[in-house]
């Protein structure tokens, strides 16, 4: 399993994580910042564990993030 950590407070809104990685992000229509989806929220941070399936996915979108608020722990 993979840990997917989001830092969503210091999202600008591009959508290169929902881009590369649909199946789990997807952007907040109330705000327009990434939402990491069935993560847990804990002070701002958003955790999700992942299958290895997911990781080139991820590990792009975390990449292509210009803030660089995207976690991927193996």
């Amino acid at each position: 399993m993979i840990t997917v950590t989001l830092q969503r407070e210091k999202c600008i809104g591009c959508n290169y994580c929902r881009e590369y990685a649909p199946q789990r992000f997807t952007m907040s229509k109330k705000d327009g910042k990434a939402v990491l989806l069935h993560a847990r929220d804990k002070k701002g941070f958003h955790t999700v564990r992942v299958h290895e399936e997911e990781l080139n996915s991820i590990l792009k979108a975390a990449k292509g993030c210009p803030v660089k608020i995207i976690k991927v722990k193996e």
